[in-house]
């Protein structure tokens, strides 16, 4: 085979991991300055900064504004455990896995709260489960994008406005990249390390009013353990929605989701996100199709992802591999790109499929992607050399 030379072009930012992600284009740690440090967050100006990302929140996202909006602990899975704990139990639930983060809804539903009228609709990473099946007489979990899979459901016609159950929706790597339709959607979970770049460990929760009157009108048969709570004696908490957290937040990523919200205005608000995320992933698809050695894992092309792509190496040589091999190969792949200061943390995640997975999301430059690709073809020629040498 013929060798292909290093590319002389660099991307900017290498930073395409799939979470914590890249940060916003420009940021610098000046951009923390006006942290409130040093002081509770239960001050009047720690308060502020709290109500501050909630209300900038709603605007950008343009919220429905009878939907409650709320700061959690845990990142998003703090988020979506809280609403699972708190709200499953009174109906049959169906829930869809198609990756890994959907395979653990399901066993925290089936093996910690043991509901026994549960159907799972799953099916193997790069597909979706038949969508048709959903019976929306019953609660429903889903991801809208599978971050470990590069698969999304592709819009929500599939979801009826007069539901029965909950809709309750994991749009962690979605949510200001993709468009949600709010009336369809009524628990909505993420957070701040995905598509704004924020750092981690705190949790974003929007509630419809069909899922508050669940939460007043239900008490599940278990325990609920403080950091879950949303309810005091049948009432929400109102104050989790008005910036007074259950727990304490740090200040400075506080300081830092307020940084990212106003990069995201400043921009043109959400819809210029999502056209930025779609931008990058045209980048990928120009870069696939014109490709004899990589493909996305996804295999309907309404499915694939705007922000974790998902690839998978399509060559016949790595095809030949046995998954050990491929997994070694790839993780080879990956560490080229690190040495060379050109992509970090793009290994396929633990449990897919041997493959690479690029964050294209909304604070990713179109320019450093169409950098990045010359050279995970020249990583990809290097591996094959040594594998077949």
């Amino acid at each position: 085979m013929n060798t292909i030379a290093k590319p002389d072009v660099r991307p900017v930012n290498p930073n395409f991991s799939s979470g914590p992600c890249a940060k916003r284009p420009g940021w610098t740690l000046a951009s923390l300055s006006g942290a409130v440090l040093g002081r509770s967050h239960r001050s009047m100006e720690g308060k502020a900064k709290l109500q501050l990302v909630l209300d900038k929140t709603r605007a950008l996202l343009n919220l429905p504004k009878e939907y409650r909006i709320g700061i959690v602990a845990a990142s998003d899975t703090g988020a979506i455990e809280m609403s699972l704990w708190s709200m499953l139990g009174t109906r049959g639930v169906d829930i869809l896995a198609w990756e890994s983060f959907g395979q653990g809804w399901v066993l925290d539903v089936e093996n910690q709260l043991k509901l026994l009228n549960t159907r799972v609709l799953d099916a193997e990473y790069g597909k979706l489960p038949d969508l048709s099946e959903v019976d929306f007489s019953r609660d429903v979990v889903f991801l809208w994008n599978g971050t470990t899979s590069g698969v999304r459901v592709p819009n929500g016609d599939w979801i009826p406005v007069d539901r029965q159950g909950l809709t309750i929706c994991d749009a962690t790597s979605a949510i200001f990249a993709m468009e949600l339709p709010w009336e369809k959607l009524d628990v909505i979970t993420y957070s701040w390390q995905k598509v704004m770049g924020g750092e981690a460990q705190h949790g974003m929760l929007i509630l419809s009013p069909r899922a508050v009157e669940r939460l007043e009108t239900y008490t599940p048969p278990w325990p609920i353990p403080k950091i879950f709570r949303l309810t005091s004696d049948s009432k929400l908490i109102e104050g989790i929605f008005t910036g007074a957290t259950i727990n304490t937040p740090s200040m400075l990523c506080v300081e830092d989701a307020l940084d990212g919200l106003n990069w995201a205005d400043s921009v043109g608000g959400v819809q210029a996100l999502i056209a930025r995320s779609e931008a990058n992933l045209t980048v990928l698809r120009r870069w696939v199709e014109g490709s004899e050695d990589v493909d996305f894992l996804a295999e309907d092309p309404e499915t694939i992802s705007s922000t974790s792509v998902c690839i998978k190496i399509s060559a016949p040589w790595f095809c030949a591999l046995g998954l050990k091999e491929q997994r070694r190969i790839t993780k080879k792949i990956s560490a080229l790109l690190e040495e060379e200061a050109v992509a970090y943390d793009i290994n396929a995640y633990r449990d897919a499929p041997p493959g690479l997975r690029i964050w294209a999301g909304s604070t990713v430059e179109v320019t450093d992607l169409e950098a990045l690709t010359p050279w995970i073809d020249w990583a990809i020629c290097f591996a094959q050399l040594e594998c077949t040498s």
